[in-house]
């Protein structure tokens, strides 16, 4: 049963620092893609932050510059440091895996969301 336990968000100032974290269980994070999306109210989930299997690192625009996203494969788990946070920073962010067999997708899961509050 596959499980990504995701935590490290919380309340915030502009300009501050937090360091999310997605824990895995029954799912390898260096054999998938591990994706942070996030969703603010009444808007679309977007992608924040991908790295592949081959440790291929992607970024949405809006966190290029600002955040980084990490994987430590002896904790089976895909960490996101986000600096110089802003108020639009605010929405509930989620991790993503999507496992492969061979060159093919196979699987994909969600976490349940950590929610993430960037205060002016």
């Amino acid at each position: 049963q596959v499980q990504l336990v995701e935590s490290g968000g919380g309340l915030v100032q502009a300009g501050g620092s937090l360091r999310l974290s997605c824990a895995a269980s029954g799912v390898i994070c260096s054999t998938s893609n591990v994706g942070w999306y996030r969703q603010a109210p009444g808007k679309e989930r977007e992608l924040v932050a991908a790295i592949s299997r081959f440790g291929i690192t992607n970024y949405g625009d809006s966190a290029k510059g600002r955040f980084t996203i990490s994987r430590d494969n002896s904790k089976n788990t895909v960490h996101l440091q986000m600096n110089s946070l802003k108020p639009e920073d605010t929405a509930v962010y989620y991790c993503n895996v999507a496992t492969f067999s061979g060159l093919f997708p196979r699987d994909a899961f969600w976490g349940q969301g950590t929610p993430v509050t960037v205060s002016s």
